[in-house]
């Protein structure tokens, strides 16, 4: 399965209750719109929690600040990913929210493929 995992950081005049939100209720519905012509076969949301065990894992293995989430969509391979006129359309139309909520220049992605360890 190939993967595209999307670290994201909040926009700075959102809260991150104000982040999830958009994200949970206004793009998920939007990807999930789209899904047949991005031909997606999975969209999974992971919301970041403010709870203390993460500053002291933070500080143990000396990471950077964490993402506000992260999405991973994925595909049955990259031949789905090929353009289409209908997944170039719902492309624009995506990426246009994302600017919404998302601050691009300070999220990643990445391409991968997926090896399941323990299911």
């Amino acid at each position: 399965m190939i993967q595209i995992a999307v670290c994201m950081r909040r926009l700075p005049h959102l809260s991150r209750e104000e982040f999830q939100r958009h994200w949970r209720e206004i793009h998920g519905p939007l990807i999930a719109k789209h899904a047949p012509s991005t031909r997606v076969r999975r969209y999974v949301q992971v919301h970041t929690l403010q709870v203390p065990l993460l500053d002291k894992m933070r500080a143990e293995r000396g990471t950077i600040e964490p993402f506000d989430g992260i999405a991973e969509l994925c595909w049955d391979d990259l031949s789905k990913l090929n353009p289409t006129p209908e997944r170039v359309q719902a492309l624009k139309e995506i990426i246009e929210d994302e600017r919404r909520f998302i601050d691009l220049s300070r999220s990643s992605l990445l391409i991968g493929e997926e090896h399941v360890v323990i299911e």
